[in-house]
């Protein structure tokens, strides 16, 4: 709800701005023309995992994972970052927040394992995993567009495949230092997950995992992401409608999205650009890299990382620049709770799970990865 408010804020701003002159009407339909296709693969592929977890699709696969790893608590946490890092890959990081987290931390608890550290992977790879693949992040999309070729996941891994792998790996590595060892080496076994409807499971398993490689042979996301969300609607609809309804659409970010990208390129018309390019700097030599991504990732996790990117688009200036500012918006907000929209679902769902995670753990832990990753992750854009 206070998203949508937020995002109803941005809205009157932007028409204001738009109505008074500030925001050009051309500028503003150029934004419409670029964002739409984003937003309609946003409320797709939602509306994909949404039913797809009501199907019981994710608590199977977590099952078999923990089945898979015979009992022994390094192979199911193996099992565990793997997964993650595959949902937020393909299905982007608020999949893997929203619908993994609650079933990473059933799956622990029906196997007396401490759900907090398997809690964490989820949201910090939901994060840090969401640099792979243009449909992994929103920026991703905005970024892989604003370079000129499309949504080419081919592009984008060789030019970011390399930081996403050491991001990935550095998260991984502080994560199991830090919480593996607290874990028992060995896990009971549990029951498995109750299937309430088998055609459903079968047919949400299909649809996902043929989505999957659709998203990453050239088509433009939202194509394959809105076919895989209309089969499953029409098999609901048939065996299961009452679970259909308005709220599979998330409307909340929708609003918060629209508002923002009218609000910034009102900034933008009012001179933002300047101030931005004064603190993100030039060239592409190493220093620079990380200048641009440290700038990303302090305005990120001073307000959020959507604005961050949009704010400091306008002045990566070019394909280096903008790898090293997607690696500080999508990997560096993990320091503060508000820095990204996933860590916030993630924080909600684990509540509604009845666990309890103080922030303060949360700014440690982000305030030990964050500096790694940031670091470490720019490098190979420079070489």
């Amino acid at each position: 709800m206070t998203l949508a408010i937020i995002g109803g804020v941005l809205w009157i701003l932007g028409i204001v701005a738009l109505l008074t002159g500030v925001l050009p009407a051309d500028h503003a339909i150029e934004v419409a023309d670029r964002v739409w296709p984003i937003l309609l693969f946003v409320v797709a592929v939602t509306v994909v995992a949404e039913l797809a977890s009501k199907a019981g699709l994710f608590d199977v696969v977590a099952a078999r994972l923990a089945r898979l790893a015979r009992r022994r608590t390094a192979a199911l946490w193996v099992l565990v970052v793997g997964l993650a890092t595959v949902a937020t890959a393909f299905l982007s990081l608020d999949t893997t927040a929203v619908l993994l987290t609650p079933v990473v931390v059933s799956m622990a608890v029906a196997r007396r394992l401490d759900p907090l550290p398997f809690a964490f992977v989820t949201v910090v790879l939901a994060n840090t995993a969401s640099l792979v693949l243009p449909v992994s992040n929103l920026t991703n999309l905005l970024a892989s567009e604003a370079l000129g070729g499309g949504h080419d996941p081919v592009a984008f891994l060789a030019m970011l495949g390399p930081s996403a792998l050491i991001v990935i790996a550095v998260s991984v590595v502080v994560l199991t230092l830090v919480f593996l060892r607290r874990l028992p080496r060995t896990y009971p076994d549990a029951a498995s997950p109750t299937v309430s409807d088998p055609v459903l499971l079968r047919v949400s398993g299909v649809v996902t995992f043929a989505l999957l490689p659709l998203l990453v042979i050239g088509l433009e996301p939202w194509m394959p992401a809105l076919g895989a969300a209309v089969v499953l609607v029409a098999v609901f609809a048939w065996r299961a409608p009452r679970a259909l309804g308005i709220r599979l659409v998330p409307w909340s970010l929708l609003v918060f999205a629209g508002g923002l990208f009218l609000a910034v390129g009102a900034l933008e018309a009012l001179g933002i650009g300047r101030i931005t390019a004064l603190l993100a700097g030039t060239g592409d030599d190493l220093r620079a890299l990380w200048q641009v991504a440290g700038v990303g990732a302090l305005v990120a996790n001073g307000i959020n990382n959507l604005p961050a990117y949009l704010a400091l688009e306008s002045v990566a200036g070019s394909p280096a620049r903008l790898a090293a500012l997607l690696v500080g918006v999508n990997a560096g907000p993990i320091v503060t709770p508000w820095a990204s929209l996933a860590t916030l679902l993630w924080h909600e769902r684990l509540r509604a799970a009845g666990v309890e995670v103080r922030w303060s753990r949360f700014i440690a832990l982000g305030a030990v990865i964050a500096p790694l990753i940031l670091l470490l992750g720019v490098l190979p854009l420079a070489l």
